[in-house]
């Protein structure tokens, strides 16, 4: 029963109406094509601003380098896959300075219609869908791939930036360790339980699309319940887990630690038929076919426990699992003492 009831709060921790912001496309900008360009050598240590190519347009990125980064050395990668609904300046922003800094590149970036990065000629903002999100994930590795100081690429995926992740090594050998954390890799028994909750979020979404299509306009939601403008005391009022919905207000809420007073690029508003792909769990179905060495870290007591644990169960490779007590789901986005266990467990998985 716990499970079932789950789907419509947390659908708050990765999955009515509001225009999102209108985001800036401004950025200094290392070409997609860097072995070519003298501009490359521009890298230092720290965050830098990147963009590279996926569908025909530039996504926008952070590649994050180590102290002392030189160019002329060889260095292990990671590309970053984000919770839902996120951008660049969230989870990512918090996990790659701590990766670079234990001296490892690491590639935050914005998916197709996300923050930064445009959404296609004709499509709307905020339309992060599934498909396309392996697809970016796919180019992304191509492009740390063609960095002349990259060794290897790695893949971190945090929320469902973990069924992102797991999703694209699937086919993608080129990534050669993967790790996810708080990971939705295997959501079908969290999402699914309550079979009619799930069935009025398709009716939803499918009603979505349609109303998309017709009217040429973007169809704008709130996908946890949580608009842009409310108060804590106000969302929690009007949520039935108080608790969990303090969770995710205290980091996506207006007043949040990453809300969209936080991060400018960010809003909790997404295009309304984001549950027909969301919905479906491709990690959890394709489990046993990944080959690469993996590392699951999760909160041991957060609701969305099954989600890592499922997964774990289907897995046929080498694979780690560091459960952690007393940490919740969220915790692990931004909080000191669980992201240092979490990136001090990724690295020297990594650095193996």
């Amino acid at each position: 029963m716990r499970t079932s009831i789950l789907i419509l709060g947390s659908l708050a921790l990765f999955m009515s109406c509001h225009t999102p912001k209108n985001n800036s496309q401004s950025l200094p900008i290392v070409p997609s094509n860097p072995i070519k360009q003298p501009m490359m050598y521009t890298l230092k240590s720290g965050k830098n601003s990147i963009t590279f190519t996926s569908f025909g347009v530039n996504l926008a990125g952070d590649l994050y380098l180590p102290e002392g980064f030189d160019s002329s050395k060889k260095y292990k990668a990671i590309v970053g896959a984000s919770p839902f609904p996120q951008v660049k300046e969230q989870v990512l922003a918090t996990y790659g300075p701590e990766m670079a800094e234990r001296g490892f590149v690491f590639l935050g970036f914005d998916y197709l219609g996300m923050g930064d990065s445009p959404a296609l000629p004709g499509e709307h903002k905020q339309s992060r869908y599934m498909f396309r999100l392996i697809e970016n994930t796919w180019d992304a590795v191509s492009y740390l791939g063609s960095l002349p100081f990259v060794e290897e690429v790695y893949g971190l995926g945090v929320c469902q930036g973990g069924s992102i992740i797991a999703s694209a090594a699937v086919t993608d050998h080129r990534i050669k360790k993967i790790a996810t954390v708080s990971g939705m890799m295997a959501a079908d028994a969290f999402q699914w339980t309550d079979k009619n909750a799930a069935n009025q979020l398709i009716a939803a979404a499918n009603a979505s699309m349609q109303k998309q299509y017709i009217t040429g306009k973007p169809d704008y939601v709130a996908p946890f319940g949580l608009n842009d403008e409310q108060s804590r005391e106000e969302y929690i009022g009007e949520a039935a887990f108080p608790e969990m919905a303090g969770e995710s207000y205290d980091y996506y809420g207006r007043d949040g630690y990453r809300g969209p007073k936080a991060v400018e690029n960010f809003t909790n508003m997404h295009i309304g038929d984001q549950a027909m792909q969301s919905l479906i769990s491709i990690g959890e179905a394709y489990a046993d076919k990944i080959v690469q060495p993996t590392l699951v870290v999760y909160g041991a007591d957060a609701p969305t426990a099954v989600c890592s644990t499922a997964f774990i169960d289907k897995l046929t490779n080498t694979h780690e699992v560091l459960a952690v007590p007393n940490f919740s789901h969220v915790d692990f986005y931004f909080k000191p003492a669980a992201v240092k266990v979490s990136t001090d467990a990724v690295a020297e998985f990594f650095a193996k």
